[in-house]
């Protein structure tokens, strides 16, 4: 214990310094407006600056990244909220539950409280990370590609379980989702898949592309069409005093301190992030509230849980990272890749060997969350009148700015068309209610998990068998299993309470 105090008081010896700590604020407030534009999000906009880092220390180039990461998180939320469109993968869940707030009158209160729960799940899973980072680290190595596999499947299966007006659409989704991930060199059979002859189709199609059409495209195909017909209207451009009342704190603490472990937890293992750990956040928070049904209509419930989730996986996802030299995320991938280059061997010999750089990360961690919160709650209605220009001038922005993204991925023309093509997907999912989160988590996963299948019946030489051998493999399962089938169970007992309220009144 007197170890850990020695460590982080080192590590916030070197937060402190000046130029760390200016550069910590830089962070945070970048990182916040990248959350905010579609199409930006932490990986790239860590990617944009990471030549810039190059003539800093390690440890003042990291803390800026890593700071960027937090204000992105939490600015995130600002896009889903007033405008539907999410920053990244991580704030989706945001728009279930945010942005029909947003449209019901209550922006104030929804932009304050995806601050507040990101700042209390920030700092719970930092507290956490500080305490439990090697024995949490050595329960992720437990999970070889069969345990990750059935992770993926339980996933899958909780976010189309979200749909539950629409079951089959939701998992129609997410096998189109999954086709996407197809795309490409299969690199273990050396076989070309789908790519029609055309050469930058063979690394794949990149979430982020995916994602950048399907949201920011499509949201803008889908506006135009209303601008068209005059029909169009902002959510909401003045705001008052950004807060929550009593009531409201009372409804989200709760979801916030359930979600945060499980938000944390699953960032922790490696290839998962924000996007998953935020769509189980709402989905069991969901699951077992009293009121499913208010869910999507506007709960500050299904906000607040999500965001506070989303915010604790950014935080484990830098356990992997910085203990096994694992990513945990794209943005940490991203991270991963800017240590090499500072000449850092992440692992355990990080903390052997350059334990301020180690500490100096996990301090800021505390630092930035506190950073972030002010930015984002005081300063809240100075920065979402980024979003509160009126869409003739800000639809060409969001387009704009998403090229100019999409490109900075690849630095392929390429990634221009399959933008468009994927922004029409977008606009046709929405014309047709099919549900979208499904298809973006299935292209966020389905490469990992193809490849977790692959190598699991390698190595049980095509042993089916082997997918539930271990125990926690079969509560993964169990886990699947329940999700899809909770909305017919809990539709039964409705029906079942209905008749027994039924024959009660009716002696």
């Amino acid at each position: 214990m007197g170890e850990i105090f020695t460590n982080l008081a080192l590590g916030f010896t070197v937060v402190l310094d000046p130029l760390n700590f200016a550069l910590l604020l830089v962070g945070s407030v970048l990182g916040t407006v990248f959350g905010m534009l579609p199409g930006i999000g932490p990986a790239t906009g860590i990617a944009l600056l990471l030549p810039l880092t190059f003539a800093m220390k390690p440890e003042t180039a990291l803390i800026m990244m890593c700071a960027i990461y937090y204000g992105a998180m939490y600015g995130g939320s600002r896009g889903s909220i007033l405008l539907n469109v999410p920053g990244d993968g991580a704030a989706v869940a945001a728009t279930f539950d945010g942005y029909p707030m947003a449209q019901n009158g209550r922006a104030e209160a929804a932009l304050a409280i995806s601050a507040i729960a990101s700042f209390i799940g920030g700092l719970i899973a930092t507290v956490i990370f500080v305490f439990l980072a090697l024995p949490v680290a050595r329960f992720a190595l437990r999970f070889g590609p069969p345990e990750y596999f059935m992770l993926m499947i339980f996933a899958l299966s909780a976010t189309a379980s979200l749909t539950q007006k629409s079951l089959l659409k939701g998992f129609f989704a997410l096998v189109m989702g999954l086709m996407v991930t197809t795309v490409g060199m299969d690199l273990m059979a050396g076989v070309r898949r789908f790519t029609f002859g055309v050469q930058e189709l063979q690394s794949g199609i990149d979430f982020i592309v995916v994602i950048v059409g399907v949201y920011g495209i499509g949201e803008v195909f889908t506006n135009y069409e209303k601008i068209a017909a005059k029909a169009a209207k902002p959510v909401q451009e003045k705001f008052g005093k950004i807060w929550i009342t009593m009531e409201e704190w009372k409804q989200s603490i709760g979801p916030i301190l359930r979600q945060t472990p499980v938000g944390f937890f699953v960032g922790v293992l490696p290839g998962s992030g924000g996007t998953i750990g935020s769509m189980m956040g709402y989905n069991n928070e969901k699951q077992i509230s009293k009121h499913p049904e208010k869910f999507g209509t506007g709960t500050i419930e299904g906000l607040a849980a999500p965001e506070a989730a989303n915010n604790a996986a950014s935080v484990g996802a830098l356990i992997p990272m910085m203990t096994l030299g694992v990513p945990g995320s794209g943005t940490t991938a991203v991270m991963l890749g800017a240590l090499l280059i500072l000449g850092l061997d992440p692992g355990p010999m990080l903390f052997e060997h350059h334990p301020h750089v180690a500490w100096g990360i996990i301090a800021s961690m505390f630092m930035g969350n506190i950073a972030c919160a002010v930015i984002n709650i005081p300063l809240a209605g100075l920065l979402v009148r980024v979003l509160s220009v009126k869409p003739k001038y800000l639809y060409p922005l969001i387009v704009g700015l998403a090229f100019v993204g999409v490109y900075t991925i690849n630095y392929s023309v390429v990634d221009f068309f399959l933008l468009l093509v994927f922004g029409v997907v977008g606009y046709l999912m929405k014309k047709l209610k099919i549900p979208i989160a499904p298809f973006i988590l299935a292209v966020v996963v389905g490469g990992g998990m193809e490849q977790s299948f692959r190598q699991a019946l390698m190595v049980s030489q095509g042993d089916m068998t082997i997918f539930f051998r271990s125990t926690i493999c079969n509560v993964l399962f169990g886990l699947s299993v329940l999700s899809v089938s909770w909305p017919f169970i809990s539709e039964w007992r409705k029906k079942r309470k209905a008749r027994q309220a039924g024959g009660t009144s009716g002696r």
